[in-house]
């Protein structure tokens, strides 16, 4: 199985130079396999934002080398991230980060939209993955019309929409009970398991972690241990 990310000594400063300078992460060396899913856990402040952000090229690191599938990011210009972005990485927030008052269906349309997919296949394609997460009965519904659970099932297909190569989850169940929680956290080991996906789970939560395959722990922006999960619906090893 092939890497899909691969970090290389990845170091992230903010402030450089400065007195203030901060060093969020130290020499991170990581690879996941394409079809992957693992999670990253640790404490506040132990740099998995900073993760997220270098791992979904929203931020470059400052030095260190990130290969996804093989590109060398750091030799990149913006526009070449910023399609790398749009056309191989869904993002799944804690706060869903829907368009208020814009109805299920055209959020999950928004980023086809932004991809230049034609009006009716765009609109095919969103009805069957909101039929995918069963929100297929709350399409026309607007996102303030929805729960924080109903949201976040709109954000996983919206993220979906462009067929990425990766899944980044960033406390995906963090405003969530758990019984809604346990939805999400299914869809995603459908995706992982149904769809081949590589879904990147990020969370503090070491009991959602035991359920991804490979468990990577931060502290103080280095990788201090990395373990295998079980990889099974709610962390059992049956």
């Amino acid at each position: 199985m092939s890497s899909i990310i691969d970090l290389q000594g990845v170091t992230k400063k903010y402030f450089i130079g400065k007195p203030n300078e901060l060093q969020v992460l130290t020499d991170i060396d990581l690879k996941i396999q394409n079809g992957e899913f693992i999670s990253i856990v640790g404490e506040s402040g132990s740099g998995k934002s900073t993760m997220m952000n270098i791992l979904g090229v929203l931020d470059r690191p400052t030095s260190g080398c990130y290969f996804f599938d093989s590109i060398d990011i750091g030799s990149q210009d913006d526009y070449s991230l910023s399609q790398i972005r749009k056309n191989r990485v869904g993002f799944v927030f804690q706060t869903f980060n829907l368009l208020s008052r814009t109805t299920a269906l055209k959020n999950v349309e928004t980023p086809m939209l932004y991809a230049k997919m034609p009006y009716k296949e765009r609109t095919e394609r969103a009805y069957e993955l909101l039929d995918m997460v069963g929100m297929l009965d709350r399409a026309k519904h607007q996102s303030n019309e929805l729960s924080g659970g109903q949201k976040q099932r709109v954000a996983i297909p919206r993220a979906m929409a462009n067929e990425p190569d990766i899944l980044l989850a960033d406390e995906p169940t963090g405003a969530l009970d758990s019984a809604t929680g346990r939805i999400v956290m299914d869809l995603f080991h459908d995706l992982h398991d149904k769809k081949g996906k590589t879904v990147i789970l990020i969370t503090h939560s070491r009991e959602l972690a035991e359920e991804t395959q490979r468990i990577i722990t931060l502290r103080d922006g280095f990788i201090i241990d990395e373990r295998k999960g079980s990889g099974q619906r709610g962390g059992s090893k049956a």
